[in-house]
């Protein structure tokens, strides 16, 4: 389940505890509500922690040139250097 589905999650929650005033027999909208958002919330906070984890900074590397492979024209030969 993604941030996505947790989000609403909270929100069907806080809908069902906080303004509805169903009553169903032998179902507890309220509890069902605050189930509901506990199980988004902790949700929530588990997605952004392993987000958090995947999201390792690289250091970066030093580019090392060599010398090798640039060759330096002093203006004679034409560039055609044998």
């Amino acid at each position: 389940m993604g941030l996505g589905g947790c989000i609403i999650l909270i929100a069907v929650g806080a809908i069902l505890t906080f303004a509805t005033d169903w009553h169903m027999k032998g179902v507890n909208l309220d509890v069902v509500g605050l189930i509901l958002m506990a199980v988004g919330i902790i949700g929530v906070t588990t997605f952004s922690s392993i987000a958090r984890r995947r999201r390792v900074v690289v250091p970066p590397t030093a580019v090392v040139e060599d010398e090798r492979h640039h060759h330096h024209r002093d203006g004679y030969g034409g560039g055609y250097d044998a």
